[in-house]
């Protein structure tokens, strides 16, 4: 998998930024990007720590570009830039505050086209790298929410897993003028289907995707039940190219005699590889389960909704994982 990406990014050069350049696993991940010359990392910190930590790790960073939003040259474009992007939100004073941070400096950098990619996350939380990629990358033209995939890899086999780490549920969007519905649950969660869908077929896997639950083709009731059977219809209207059924749980998503007896001639059912949650408990719980107990590799979370590609790391990872989630979010350009 990371060989054919590898090769892709070979072919068309990118820039990553990140965001906390100080820390001895990005300066690690940092170091193998280098010697491999697939991709072109930016580091954002004070360059004297910066380096002073790459020479204690022993790590080469030799002609990677460190950038210092305390020094940055083009520093009053980018306030003037991010003024404009909040619409009123945040005064000028505000945003330079903003950017003297490296989740914001970082942002702003691909936003302005500087970079192509961003990953963060490994010193900062969840929130703290996709809060600024809403407020400046922002949303794809059409998409209601940002939402997260998981690639779990054992061997030759590959799954997509959504949502995991973002949505913790799924609510309706109501016009506090009028009191309409503006956007349904229903149509938040098959949104995240189609995107997991569309993030799986980057990893090479042909997505049959499981909208999940505790019932099977209408066996149960209560709960998420509808909202995933509601989701699946509406899933399949938006991306009618997919494979995509449910409700279904997950014994009938994976096995094929019992999906096949629960929700007989469905072509998802008991060849699923593509599983997508009602609620962040049961995604966050299912794939840390694949992970810990099924031997699977984790990789993610890998934002999907954005105008580009910004991914966050966990702050428990290591060098290896910061090194594959790089080659990942390039690969999503």
């Amino acid at each position: 998998m990371f060989n054919a990406m590898i090769e892709t990014l070979k072919a068309n050069p990118r820039k990553i930024v990140f965001t906390e350049g100080h820390d001895a696993r990005i300066l690690e991940a940092t170091s193998r990007l280098v010697e491999g010359g697939f991709l072109t990392p930016i580091l954002v910190g004070n360059v004297d720590e910066v380096k002073a930590n790459a020479a204690k790790g022993g790590f080469n960073i030799e002609g990677v570009e460190i950038l210092d939003p305390a020094t940055y040259a083009g520093m009053d474009e980018m306030v003037e830039k991010m003024v404009e992007l909040r619409k009123g939100k945040m005064s000028a004073d505000e945003c330079r505050s903003a950017l003297l941070k490296g989740n914001y400096f970082g942002t702003m950098l691909v936003k302005m086209g500087y970079a192509d990619a961003l990953l963060g996350g490994a010193t900062y939380s969840t929130a703290d790298t996709v809060r600024p990629a809403l407020q400046l990358v922002k949303t794809r033209k059409g998409a209601h929410l940002v939402s997260s995939c998981f690639i779990l890899v054992r061997g030759d086999e590959k799954l997509a897993m959504g949502d995991c780490a973002i949505n913790i549920d799924y609510q309706d969007t109501v016009d506090k003028v009028t009191g309409e519905v503006t956007v349904s649950a229903a149509q938040k969660l098959a949104e995240v289907a189609v995107e997991t869908a569309k993030t799986a077929q980057v990893f090479g896997i042909d997505p049959k995707v499981a909208m999940l639950s505790f019932s099977t083709n209408g066996s149960g009731k209560g709960g998420t039940v509808k909202l995933s059977h509601d989701a699946t219809a509406i899933a399949k209207e938006m991306a009618p190219e997919l494979a995509i059924d449910g409700e279904m749980q997950f014994d009938a998503a994976v096995a094929p005699e019992v999906g096949q007896l629960k929700f007989p001639g469905s072509k998802v059912a008991g060849y699923a590889n593509t599983f997508v949650f009602p609620c962040i408990e049961a995604g966050n719980i299912g794939y840390k389960i694949a992970q810990r107990l099924g031997g699977y590799e984790a990789y993610g979370p890998i934002l999907q909704g954005l105008n580009a590609p910004i991914n966050d790391l966990s702050r428990g990872c290591n060098a290896d994982e910061v090194y594959k989630m790089a080659i990942i979010t390039c690969a999503m350009v």
